[in-house]
């Protein structure tokens, strides 16, 4: 997105996005529905957005860079996330983001992305793709800072060792050992690279 261009997310349609636990509590609200039995295999991803946050802790010294990176005057005082429910790169991503937003004071606003896709086509993936999460931020006055799409380089660089885990298998066949990679080491490791990650970008635009 460049600035010369009018951006659809103004500070009130920003202050009209969900926080972080109403995101959850539209979740659990949508797997208390009944399910046709089509509908029977779509996952219930309350427990792995809940796993996903009570396993991110921010670092002390991680927290107090971000911390001082908020107390700028053009520093990141809002963020924007856009994401659903269902996609696994939100259900860990999305919880790091809201312990970011906690550890530094930053205020969070969540959008369902298929309900704002005026939004998401402002921050298309390679000017094409609707990769979410996609989290953006912004100073006090709500001026764009920089926007961050899907997953860390990290977690670009170890996909393959997930999917591997698909090969010669069916979705359901892989299932069992796909969640307890999500559980393991390399996923944690991912959900710490983004906190790194962010900080490093947010230091590079708006100075340490």
């Amino acid at each position: 997105m460049t600035q010369s261009v009018q951006s659809v997310v103004t500070p009130e349609r920003f202050a009209d996005g969900l926080t972080y636990q109403q995101f959850i509590d539209r979740l659990i609200e949508e797997e208390k529905a009944p399910r046709s039995e089509d509908e029977q295999f779509r996952p219930r991803n309350v427990e792995r957005f809940q796993f996903n946050y009570d396993n991110t802790t921010v670092p002390e010294e991680e927290a107090k860079a971000l911390r001082a990176l908020v107390a700028r005057e053009n520093g990141p005082k809002k963020m924007l996330v856009l994401g659903e429910f269902w996609c696994p790169d939100v259900y860990r991503g999305l919880p790091v983001l809201a312990r970011i937003a906690e550890a530094s004071s930053m205020e969070l606003r969540v959008f369902p992305r298929d309900e704002n896709l005026d939004i998401m086509n402002e921050f298309l993936k390679d000017g094409e793709f609707q990769s979410i999460p996609t989290a953006v931020f912004y100073t006090k006055d709500h001026d764009y800072i920089l926007h961050w799409i899907e997953r860390p380089r990290k977690a670009n660089d170890e996909m393959p060792l997930m999917r591997k885990l698909y090969e010669g298998r069916t979705r359901e066949e892989a299932a069992p050992d796909v969640a307890k990679f999500q559980e393991g080491p390399v996923w944690a490791g991912w959900r710490d690279a983004t906190i790194t990650e962010l900080r490093e970008l947010l230091e590079e635009k708006v100075g340490r």
